[in-house]
């Protein structure tokens, strides 16, 4: 067993993570970054929670694009085939619950 508080993960690389626990098939990180991510699809659904900062997640479909802010405590689900990206403003600690291996 182990306690983990977000605030104490600070690494020296964006997007760097700390892995949690792997429930087949999926993985539990904690991830800290102060840059956007890139552009991408999961091969699978996604969970990322907001732990502490405020990130902009961008998303697209055939619908268009849209820019959802998200604060401490606030869940973004992405399905399979949801196109997105997350751009933290300033520091953000993230709890990113996804299929092991996804991008």
């Amino acid at each position: 067993m182990r306690v983990i508080r977000p605030s104490d993960f600070a690494p020296d690389t964006a997007w760097d993570a700390l892995d949690i626990a792997r429930i087949d098939p999926a993985t539990v990180r904690l991830h800290w970054t102060d840059q956007p991510y890139k552009w991408h699809v999961n091969d699978g659904p996604e969970v990322f929670v907001v732990l502490d900062g405020i990130v902009d997640m961008h998303t697209s479909d055939a619908t268009g694009a849209r820019t959802h802010r998200l604060h401490p405590g606030d869940i973004f689900h992405a399905e399979d085939g949801d196109e997105h990206v997350a751009h933290p403003l300033g520091a953000a600690r993230v709890l990113v619950i996804e299929r092991a291996g996804s991008v």
